[in-house]
């Protein structure tokens, strides 16, 4: 089973799917964040650099998923190959950084990929307001986050709501300005069993 781990930004995916490793036993996935090459130079120049970086992004995801067995347990996916073309490609799009050229070209990408890809059997959704993610990335420390802009990430939560709002898969959603899973022991438990019973309900 597939569990996607969906968030803006800052979120908290990683440590959230590194708590339900430890206290669960479910196997993760992280993000190839620090492995794309072009993630440092896409902060500095968005519109030189916004197509390469999302095509890494989704071949390193469509990767993953043609290979995954997902009958050896519980996997947590950080971040799905759906919210990079609804979401971050989108944006990018929208914003003009993307041309509609490119545009076309990732989308064909995208649906030649998806045929041969499982989808998830539910979604863990992260939901943060800028505020609370802009403290996340600051306690985390990458410097090349610290570029991103207040409009940049209440765009991606704009995106994200709609997406949430359309999309037909089982969704927990966990309203990150609430709760602390990081830093409050007890919101972790309560998150820890809000968790197992959603996946448990999935089977």
């Amino acid at each position: 089973m597939i569990i996607g781990v969906c968030g803006n930004i800052g979120a908290g995916k990683s440590s959230m799917i590194e708590i339900l490793e430890k206290a669960l036993g479910y196997i993760p996935v992280y993000e190839t964040v620090e492995e794309n090459p072009y993630l440092s130079e896409f902060y500095q120049d968005m519109k030189k650099w916004a197509f390469h970086s999302q095509i890494f992004f989704l071949i390193k995801r469509f990767d993953f998923l043609k290979r995954v067995d997902s009958s050896k347990g519980v996997i947590l996916e950080d971040r799905t190959i759906e919210e990079d073309v609804n979401i971050f490609a989108r944006n990018l799009y929208e914003l003009g950084y993307i041309s509609e050229r490119d545009w076309k070209t990732y989308l064909e990408l995208f649906k030649t990929f998806s045929d041969h890809i499982p989808t998830p059997s539910g979604l863990i959704y992260l939901e943060a307001s800028v505020e609370t993610l802009k403290e996340h990335v600051k306690r985390r420390g990458r410097n090349f986050e610290s570029k991103i802009s207040d409009e940049y990430l209440k765009r991606l939560n704009c995106l994200y709501k709609r997406w949430i709002g359309e999309i037909k898969i089982p969704t927990l959603k966990i309203n990150c300005d609430e709760i602390d899973f990081v830093l409050n022991a007890q919101d972790k438990d309560e998150i820890l069993q809000k968790v197992a019973n959603f996946v448990n309900s999935l089977k």
